[in-house]
């Protein structure tokens, strides 16, 4: 049984191995000659105004997140709907309970007024 999760175990440790060998190469033969302009924040080719560390309001993060449960949803809900009809009732059933509780999450964070933005 686990003879068959050799190769992908050698994979990983190729895939490992190599991500580790690549930054230590770079670090042993990339040049390194830091100087005040290149140690300055680059952005768009526009010189900074103002402090480089702003912070971001919670309500960023929390729509980066709900971003991220409903695009989770989408990659659970093609996989459904190719297979639909082997399912049948069960997995009909079963894809209602998820689209109610993401929808009471949904309802939730917008009666909350996490999607509002001032």
């Amino acid at each position: 049984m686990l003879l068959n999760y050799f190769p992908i175990a050698v994979y990983l440790l190729v895939a490992i191995g190599f991500g580790v060998l690549i930054v230590w190469l770079s670090t042993i033969l990339g040049p390194r000659n830091p100087e005040r302009v290149k140690l300055e924040t680059y952005e768009c080719g526009m010189e900074t105004i103002g402090p480089n560390r702003i912070r971001f309001a919670v309500k960023f993060y929390i729509i980066a997140m709900l971003f991220i449960v409903f695009d989770i949803e989408a990659v659970f809900l093609f996989p459904w709907a190719v297979i639909f009809k082997d399912l049948k009732l069960f997995g009909f059933i079963e894809m209602g309970i998820f689209i109610v509780i993401l929808f009471a999450g949904l309802a939730y964070v917008w009666r909350k007024g996490a999607l509002e933005w001032d």
